[in-house]
């Protein structure tokens, strides 16, 4: 969710410090990252510095082996109203690490004969609505609902924003509000990330089962793993047990979220609970003599097959419910989940027999990905690395036909991807031993060839980057993004006239400080001239109106934004006021009217009419005009 006032607040903060802070008082911040703590209790204390440094409240940690538990603790306070402790036993959110849930009961029915990855869904489910253009020659498959390549949007707002705390049934949470399924691209082709998907899948599972997916997650996953207080519902346990969520002050409580649709992020666990279904993993389907599904099947679960990538032999990215990564020079495995105040993550090293759990009462990322740091560093201090890939060599052929421009074509939500095309392009550069990668502002990543379509980061043991000639066209495999060519001279034009449209626009706002001042006194009463100035400066103003509403919403944006508020409204009405007074401006200043006024006048206030009315085009064929949020 947005966060530019808070960015933008630090920011200042930061410029300002220097001047603040005498020079004795001032500390370079820890690079968590690097820091490798030589005991257990170094780890504690350093999780500890970093609740405190992001005003954390809370966390559940759980570091096991193959064998057993190497260390548990609850860290913090799970509430902080009542001060009550947080435990191992303590219950979090976890968020979309529910999600694994769904890809193991879907195996389960595999391997009893019942179901097959490759079946079509809809016989499946013939109660519940999606739409696929494609589906009589490349019908929507389970697989893909849990690969995340059905090409679905991933949930409205509205969605995210549902808490009814009478439980749903999931035929109830997918009928709710149907409409993001729709397949916008040939299913098994690009990955883009759908919380609709799983719950496909367990309904898929309840019709053949004839149980609710809940019970049969408890029998078949939470009763033989030890899990007693894991749950999908707010129950009295959870009320007695959970962990208080928190905003980023670590002091405003968020109320409990009732999720939609249950097995997309429901279930809340304690830290020790979920270490018990971690080992399960690092023990390749099994848990002190109770097996859930066969060494196949999790082998099966680590590795995606369904996108276009994967067909080209890349092997990381988005399995059956659970990823692989590469962090600190290891293949990292399993998933993430986040709630509004709450994230989870749960991963292990299958080839080293590690793995881990934390839980935290906060959504700050900056936490996660400092804990995380902090426990991989702990486990793996003792490890040698794997050796990478040798470096390959890249064909002249493959440098002169990859070398180019690319954009995102596998956006999570469609109506972003109007910020991708201005924001998002990435510029690849090929040599004769890898590739380079740079963003439109210049970030740069450089990769080594493992073969000619195949890269890897350097001391990375895998790779991360896939070049693909698909149907349609030429792309790049990015992490989870599907990478698109795009000719440069469009790049440029984009970049260009939105560079010169941002300038034109705050031009408006520097001249008002001119004009404005002078109507306010007399010095300007042609009703014809005002019109001609105050149309543009109010165009900018409804823009601006609008932006600050989405960065004003901030934590609470799912509330704010997913329901008819007064926030949701006046988005609506300023981005239709931007567009109205886009056209006046576009009218007045080249209409007669724009004689009453001087010529510098004139040219100014057509240049910023000219850049609100591009902009609102471009808004426009986006459908952000007049977007009703909550629908």
């Amino acid at each position: 969710m947005p966060r530019t006032r808070t960015a933008l607040v630090a920011s200042l903060l930061c410029a300002a410090a220097p001047a603040l802070v005498p020079a004795e008082a001032k500390e370079a911040p820890k690079d968590w990252e690097k820091v490798v703590p030589g005991s257990l209790a170094e780890l504690e204390k350093d999780i500890g510095q970093v609740l405190e440094e992001t005003k954390t409240p809370g966390a559940g940690i759980a570091l096991v082996s193959r064998d057993g538990v190497v260390w548990e603790a609850g860290l913090g306070l799970a509430d902080v109203a009542t001060g009550r402790a947080a435990t191992p036993d303590t219950l979090f959110r976890i968020g979309s690490v529910t999600k694994g849930l769904v890809a193991l009961s879907v195996l389960m029915l595999v391997e009893e004969g019942k179901l097959r990855l490759e079946d079509p869904l809809r016989p499946l489910v013939p109660d519940v609505f999606f739409e696929n253009r494609w589906e009589a020659t490349d019908p929507v498959r389970v697989v893909h609902l849990l690969e995340h390549t059905t090409g679905f949007d991933d949930w409205s707002f509205r969605e995210y924003a549902s808490s009814d705390p009478k439980p749903l049934s999931l035929t109830e949470g997918l009928a709710y509000a149907p409409g993001s399924r729709v397949s916008r691209w040939r299913p098994g082709t690009r990955m883009a990330y759908c919380n609709s998907g799983p719950p496909l899948a367990a309904r898929a599972v309840e019709r053949l089962t004839g149980i609710p997916f809940e019970d049969f997650v408890q029998r078949r996953i939470f009763d033989p793993l030890g899990m007693p207080t894991a749950t999908f519902l707010e129950n009295d346990t959870v009320k007695r047990l959970g962990a208080t969520l928190y905003h980023p002050d670590g002091v405003t409580p968020y109320p409990y979220w009732h999720v939609l649709m249950r097995p997309a992020g429901s279930v809340s666990a304690s830290a020790r609970e979920m270490g018990r279904y971690v080992r399960m993993y690092l023990n390749r389907g099994s848990l002190d003599g109770a097996r859930l599904v066969s060494e196949k099947s999790i082998d099966r679960m680590e590795v995606p097959e369904t996108t276009d990538a994967a067909r080209a032999g890349l092997r990381l990215g988005y399995g059956l419910g659970n990823y692989a990564t590469v962090k600190g020079g290891f293949v990292v495995r399993g998933h993430d989940g986040g709630v509004e105040g709450g994230l989870a993550r749960v991963a292990y090293l299958p080839e080293v027999g590690v793995g881990w759990v934390i839980l935290i009462n906060s959504g700050s990322g900056e936490a996660m990905k400092n804990i995380n740091f902090l426990v991989l560093n702990t486990l793996t201090r003792n490890v040698t690395r794997s050796t990478p890939p040798p470096p390959s060599r890249v064909s002249p052929e493959t440098r002169r036909a990859f070398t180019g421009w690319y954009v995102n074509d596998s956006p999570r939500m469609e109506r972003l991807r109007f910020l991708d095309r201005i924001l998002g392009p990435l510029h690849v550069r090929l040599g004769e031993e890898g590739l380079t990668t740079r963003t439109l502002f210049g970030k740069k990543k450089e990769y080594l060839a493992v073969t000619d379509r195949l890269y890897r980061e350097k001391e990375e043991p895998a790779a991360t980057v896939a070049l693909l000639d698909t149907q349609e066209g030429r792309k790049v495999a990015l992490g989870f993004a599907s990478m698109a060519r795009v000719a440069s001279p469009l790049i440029w034009l984009r970049t260009g006239l939105l560079v010169l449209c941002l300038m034109a626009m705050a031009s408006a706002l520097l001249f008002a400080l001119v004009w404005v001042p002078r109507w306010l006194f007399g010095r300007l009463r042609r009703a014809p001239a005002i019109a001609v100035r105050a149309f543009p400066l109010l165009s900018v103003l409804c823009l601006v109106g609008s932006v600050a509403l989405v960065a004003a919403a901030e934590d609470d944006f799912l509330r704010r934004f997913g329901r008819a508020t007064p926030w949701s409204a006046g988005f609506m009405l300023g981005t239709l006021g931007f567009a109205l007074a886009s056209a006046m401006s576009v009218l007045l200043a080249f209409g007669p009217r724009s004689r009453f006024v001087g010529r510098g006048v004139r040219w100014h206030a057509r240049a910023v009419a000219l850049a609100c009315g591009l902009v609102a085009v471009y808004l426009g064929a986006s459908g952000i005009l007049g977007l009703q949020t909550w629908r």
